[in-house]
């Protein structure tokens, strides 16, 4: 598994925002890889995928949401592996979609690739989006890994490995 998570940005930021990805093998850290995408771009697909290359004993990547950089969407179908992509609480679409078709360039290509995505989930007390992995399998998965709460565990790690990144230490909740 690995988990891919953004660094923190100022809301101001223009340019690149860091990635991290913590590679687990279970539940054990097995490595750490890092990237950068565009805020508000279109290469997180293209990162992520650079990120995963190479490295067959992966079974599965998970993000924290279906956006990397503000809104660099990723295209969860591309990447030739299962993804599943977990949030909190489900997201307000509407909002989504508005911001995207009013004040982000590519918004109209951005939005169609989260409509392809489907609806979010329940699974458990996340919501999930899923691609190449059915629903059964992707909320065990879930399940299995959120070892320290309700996050999987990648992800969390990815989260404080990203924090640390971008300002020096990490801090609390993803």
């Amino acid at each position: 598994m690995i988990g891919i998570d953004d660094a923190p940005f100022a809301r101001a930021h223009r340019g690149d925002v860091p990635i991290v990805g913590a590679i687990f093998a279970g539940h054990r850290l097995d490595g750490v890889v890092t990237g950068r995408v565009r805020r508000d771009g279109r290469n997180a697909t293209r990162e992520i995928a650079r990120l995963v290359r190479g490295r067959a004993h992966l079974q599965a990547v998970l993000l924290q949401g279906i956006a990397l950089a503000g809104f660099n969407v990723v295209d969860i179908f591309a990447l030739g592996l299962p993804v599943i992509v977990v949030a909190r609480h489900a997201p307000d679409l509407r909002a989504i979609e508005r911001a995207l078709r009013t004040r982000v360039p590519g918004g109209a290509r951005k939005w169609r690739l989260i409509e392809r995505a489907g609806a979010m989930e329940p699974a458990g007390p996340v919501w999930i989006q899923r691609a190449n992995i059915e629903p059964q399998p992707a909320r065990a998965l879930v399940a299995k890994l959120a070892v320290c709460g309700n996050i999987p565990e990648p992800l969390r790690v990815a989260h404080l490995f990203a924090g640390a990144l971008a300002t020096g230490s990490s801090r609390g909740r993803v």
